[in-house]
């Protein structure tokens, strides 16, 4: 198991890994979009497609859950979620980069449950936060809670701590998994020369796959995230 960077401020411990490689998919899509969106036209061409395709690809995810009135309200909620996980799922298979006392200096911040576990945390608050701001701090807690059968109530509060854990781990053990994967065919590749040509063309395949199943999993959080608001803010509710 590769070690992290670590430090502390005060009593509090921080991953120094997770911590700059974060900053670095923070940085990266900060430069994307600002690159993509400069000297737009009316007419969209080349970088100014994509940038398009991706706000157009998210607001439709949220018109399909929230509706077309409400679902546009959160598109840069979606756009910004979508591209963070997007960057921070593929960074990890750029490259593997560790010191000779195996501490990890690469890695996607995805593949660390604590980071998944707080976006989800972070998600599942706000949809809690947009029920109330609708319906009244009261209002809310009365039909998201406490209305017939009140023997619901345990199960409904349950479920909170179960969209939190199922939203976070299913990222976390994807991205992982297919980090953890790619480290054993480079291991394989190594062990004898041999294996190196049958190494090589698994990993290219394995890349391939990953590639797809990270974005799929920042679909899945986007859409998720967009149904757990949807479930909040519908009058039904």
């Amino acid at each position: 198991m590769d070690k992290t960077l670590s430090f502390h401020i005060g009593p509090i411990w921080f991953d120094g890994t997770v911590t700059m490689m974060t900053a670095l998919v923070v940085v990266i899509v900060f430069g994307l979009v600002f690159w993509a969106s400069r000297n737009m036209t009316l007419k969209p061409k080349g970088k100014q497609n994509v940038l398009e395709w991706v706000i157009d690809f998210v607001e439709g995810i949220g018109k399909e859950n929230l509706g077309s009135s409400e679902g546009p309200r959160y598109t840069l909620l979606s756009f910004t979620l979508f591209s963070f996980l997007l960057i921070s799922n593929v960074l990890g298979l750029v490259t593997k980069l560790n010191t000779r006392q195996d501490v990890s200096l690469w890695k996607s911040p995805t593949a660390n449950a604590a980071v998944d576990l707080t976006l989800a945390l972070m998600v599942i608050v706000l949809a809690n936060f947009l029920g109330a701001q609708k319906f009244g701090f009261k209002g809310y807690v009365k039909n998201a809670f406490l209305k017939p059968p009140t023997a619901m109530l345990p199960m409904n509060i349950l479920e909170e701590f179960t969209n939190t854990l199922s939203l976070g781990l299913r990222l976390y053990g994807n991205i992982f998994a297919g980090e953890v994967m790619l480290g054993l065919l480079v291991g394989m590749g190594n062990s004898h020369w041999f294996m190196m040509p049958v190494a090589i063309i698994l990993e290219v395949a394995w890349t391939g796959f990953s590639l797809f199943i990270s974005g799929l999993q920042a679909y899945v959080f986007v859409l998720l995230t967009t149904m757990y608001i949807s479930h909040k803010v519908s009058a039904e509710h």
